[in-house]
C-alpha cells in the first residue's frame, strides 16, 4: 500500500496583506498542518525569536545553500536573501504531512513551477490604504521602506491571476474559514 503524499500549501501576497496572521490562525485551527520556516539574512525584528520566526543566517551561509541546491525557492529583496529549506519540506510531504509556506510572490511562483500540485493562495488587503495602514501599524520600518513595499505590492498584485485562489483579507475569520474549506475540499478530492 502506497503512503499518501502530503499537500504543499502556499500563502503569499504583498507585505501587510495579513499572511502571517492568517498562517497563525490556520496552524491553530488545523493542528496537522506543518509550517516550513524560511531562512533569511536579515536581522531579527524585535518581536522575532531566532529559529522560530525565521532561521537567521549570514549571507555566506545562504549563498552556500544556494550553491548546494538546498533551497526550494529563494529571492533577494530589500538587501536581504530569503529562501525555503528544501529537505524539510520534501521529507514532510513524503511522510504524508501537509506543509504550509508563507513566502513572497516570486518564490510562490518558483515553487508552483517545480511542484504543480502545490496549492497557491494569494492574500490580498481590501485596498491600498488598508495595506499602508497595516505596514505603519507594525512599527518595524521607516517610511522609505514602507514606500518601497507599497511599490512592490503593485507588482505582486499584477501576478495574482497566476494563483489557484485569491483570498480577500478584509475579515480574518471569514478569510481563514474560506482557506480551510478549500484545503479540505482539495484533500477530499485527492484522496478519492
Amino acid at each position: 500500500m502506497q503512503q499518501k503524499k502530503g499537500n504543499l500549501i502556499i500563502l503569499s501576497g504583498p507585505s501587510g496583506a495579513g499572511k502571517g496572521t492568517i498562517c497563525s490562525e490556520l496552524l491553530r485551527q488545523m493542528p496537522d498542518l506543518i509550517i516550513s520556516r524560511s531562512i533569511t539574512t536579515r536581522a531579527p525584528r524585535p518581536n522575532e525569536q531566532k529559529n522560530r520566526s525565521y532561521f537567521f543566517v549570514s549571507t555566506d551561509e545562504f549563498l552556500d545553500m544556494v550553491r548546494n541546491n538546498e533551497l526550494l525557492e529563494y529571492d533577494q529583496h530589500f538587501e536581504n536573501y530569503y529562501g525555503t529549506p528544501k529537505k524539510f519540506v520534501l521529507d514532510m510531504l513524503k511522510f504524508g504531512k501537509d506543509v504550509i509556506l508563507e513566502i513572497d510572490v516570486k518564490g510562490a511562483l518558483q515553487v508552483k513551477q517545480n511542484f504543480p500540485e502545490s496549492i497557491l493562495f494569494f492574500i490580498e488587503a481590501p485596498n491600498e490604504q488598508a495595506l499602508y495602514e497595516r505596514l505603519v501599524k507594525r512599527g518595524t520600518e521607516t517610511e522609505d521602506k514602507i514606500q518601497i513595499r507599497m511599490a512592490r505590492s503593485k507588482l505582486e498584485l499584477a501576478q495574482k491571476h497566476k494563483y489557484d485562489y485569491c483570498i480577500m483579507n478584509d475579515d480574518l475569520d471569514r478569510a481563514v474559514k474560506e482557506i480551510i474549506g478549500i484545503i479540505n475540499d482539495i484533500k477530499k478530492r485527492r484522496e478519492q
